[in-house]
């Protein structure tokens, strides 16, 4: 079990639901304070944003591998520096965002990319730290983040099993106690058929941590099959209304489908509940339902049971269906009316 804020994470607690912000506050603290009310209001229990700078992230030049020419790419004909620019959240921000959040029962935190963010956000007292998948494999960063002592999620993105177990093993050695590992495909928006989240249970048995799924794709399904699996952590995208535009949106939830994500991720982790075999005491006031041998015709003390006058019927008051072969051919001691429930005292 890890503790984040005032929430409890792990198994037989209700999934830990993060909306993630990115950069579909569009340039505007007004919009980006509008998206931590919606998250709130929608039953999230933690909000995120990334912190970091274009100029922390790569170089000013846009051209050759630093242009985004993929034609499938959300963010083709950009060059990486000007997307930065217009996904960061500024750090003057960061504050009120937070103080926003808390007033609001979130837990608010951030993804930090260099060790500036770090410092930055160690000042604003964050109370976890996630790690972009990108950045799974930066254990500068990662023993940066981890020698604060607070509970780290890193989502594994393209990470190979030999990556990521020098990723934890980073993580461990620089002080992290408290980690979770999100299983995470970087395709934006992702498809269910390359989520592959059988990962989930496999990597929760291989590290021995927390786990959960940082979810691109579109709707709920895949990240309530996710819970099912064993994941107790959701994290997706979150924005106002996709038609409004924003670097992340076309690949974000809005406010009615992470209402939705809450509840129905809420309600997988309750149906998991135990092993468990025969009635549970919810279903006890049923049982009578069941079919169970029955006298079907008046008969007279003396008569033999019989195909004709014993049956299987609704409801159960009666000898279990298995009786039937042994009470065949058996004669009753008393006169027994149709409709009166077979019981071993109605025989001689």
């Amino acid at each position: 079990m890890i503790i984040i804020g005032n929430r409890k994470v792990g198994v037989g607690e209700q999934p830990f639901v993060i909306a993630e912000m990115s950069g579909n506050h569009n340039q505007s603290l007004e919009r980006a304070l509008e998206i931590v009310e919606a998250a709130a209001k929608c039953g999230a229990h933690a909000l995120k944003i990334q912190t970091y700078t274009p100029d922390t992230m790569t170089l000013d030049i846009d051209e050759r591998e630093f242009h985004i020419s993929d034609p499938n790419s959300l963010w083709a004909g950009t060059s990486l520096y000007k997307l930065y620019g217009q996904a960061y959240t500024p750090w003057d921000w960061h504050k009120p965002i937070f103080e926003r959040a808390r007033e609001l029962g979130l837990i608010a935190f951030s993804t930090p990319f260099d060790d500036t963010a770090v410092d930055f956000l160690e000042s604003l007292n964050v109370p976890c730290y996630k790690i972009a998948s990108f950045e799974n494999t930066d254990v500068n960063l990662i023993r940066r983040v981890a020698a604060t002592g607070k509970p780290m999620i890193i989502s594994t993105g393209m990470a190979s099993i030999a990556e990521l177990d020098n990723t934890v093993r980073a993580a461990r050695d620089a002080g992290c106690n408290d980690l979770i590992l999100l299983k995470c495909t970087s395709t934006y928006p992702a498809t269910a058929n390359n989520t592959n989240i059988l990962t989930i249970p496999h990597m929760r048995d291989l590290f021995g941590c927390e786990v959960g799924l940082s979810d691109h794709t579109m709707g709920v399904g895949v990240s309530v099959a996710s819970v099912a699996l064993g994941a107790t952590v959701i994290e997706k995208h979150f924005t106002l209304n996709r038609d409004e535009g924003g670097v992340d949106s076309a690949f974000s939830m809005e406010p009615s489908e992470m209402t939705q994500l809450v509840a129905e991720t809420e309600r997988a982790s309750q149906a998991l509940g135990r092993i468990s075999y025969g009635a549970t005491e919810a279903e006890r006031k049923s049982m009578v339902f069941r079919r169970s041998l029955y006298i079907v015709k008046d008969i007279k003390v003396g008569e033999m049971l019989t195909t004709e006058n014993v049956r299987a019927i609704r409801p159960g008051m009666g000898l279990p269906v298995k009786c039937l072969s042994i009470v065949l051919g058996k004669k009753v001691s008393v006169d027994v009316e149709r409709g009166t429930a077979l019981t071993w005292d109605l025989l001689g």
